[in-house]
């Protein structure tokens, strides 16, 4: 008998132009069955429903998508802040947290790496280009796998080990970042001049990691980052 594959909760957003609309990259869902595991979507709804989709799932992976609202961390808006949806970063706090307690394993990607940290407790640099002067440019117009700048994984972290190497070049679709970071996080990555978080992760849990950049969009090109994604469906597959 074949071996169940490990169901992995995808969190999805809602779309800037059209309202009522969610949407989701395909590259999210290919990774995780390219990995071994069988992507379930949670659609933004109520917070008190996290224990009981966490209850169907042996991961999250958080994913992309608009700013997080500033309130949430104690923050007044910034005057290039994007458009929000409290509805989802209630939704994903709530999750995550959740996920956290119950030692879950989670994968956070770009927007998901700052909501990771949002939901323990840190902040965000709401927009680069205006709080970062110089450095390198973070929110490409590239295409996806398109690779922008080299980031710097740092020693003895996790994150150093699922990818088995101390810099690679990503490709970046942002501009907001890791400011303070979160209670029981540390730093794992940052970009290749040293301004811009990177990397986060959670010592104390089995498998918490963040990345700022998109490593999905890499699923079907000749190098990926397929190595997160495997990462996660072991975890969740369990000893």
């Amino acid at each position: 008998m074949t071996a169940a594959r490990p169901c992995i909760g995808v969190t999805i957003g809602f779309d800037n132009r059209r309202d009522g609309v969610f949407t989701l990259r395909r590259d999210y869902l290919r990774s995780v069955e390219a990995a071994g595991g069988l992507p379930l979507v949670l659609a933004p709804g109520q917070p008190s429903d996290a224990p009981a989709l966490l209850d169907r799932v042996q991961g999250l992976l958080l994913t992309g998508g608009s700013d997080v609202d500033p309130a949430l961390y104690g923050e007044a808006p910034h005057p290039r802040l994007g458009k929000v949806f409290r509805d989802r970063d209630d939704f994903e706090l709530a999750l995550c947290r959740e996920a956290l307690d119950r030692d879950l394993p989670i994968l956070g990607i770009c927007r998901g790496h700052q909501v990771l940290n949002v939901a323990t407790g840190g902040t965000l640099i709401q927009d680069i280009p205006s709080d970062l002067s110089g450095g390198e440019v973070h929110d490409s117009e590239r295409d996806r796998w398109e690779r922008s700048h080299d980031v710097r994984i740092l020693p003895g972290t996790r994150l150093r080990e699922v990818l088995g190497k101390d810099r690679v070049a990503v490709n970046s679709f942002h501009h907001q970042a890791v400011k303070d970071v979160g209670r029981g996080l540390r730093v794992s990555a940052v970009s290749g001049d040293g301004a811009v978080v990177e990397g986060i992760e959670a010592e104390a849990s089995r498998f918490v990691l963040g990345v700022q950049w998109h490593p999905e969009s890499f699923w079907n090109q000749p190098e990926s980052f397929s190595g997160l994604f495997e990462a996660l469906v072991h975890e969740g597959a369990g000893p």
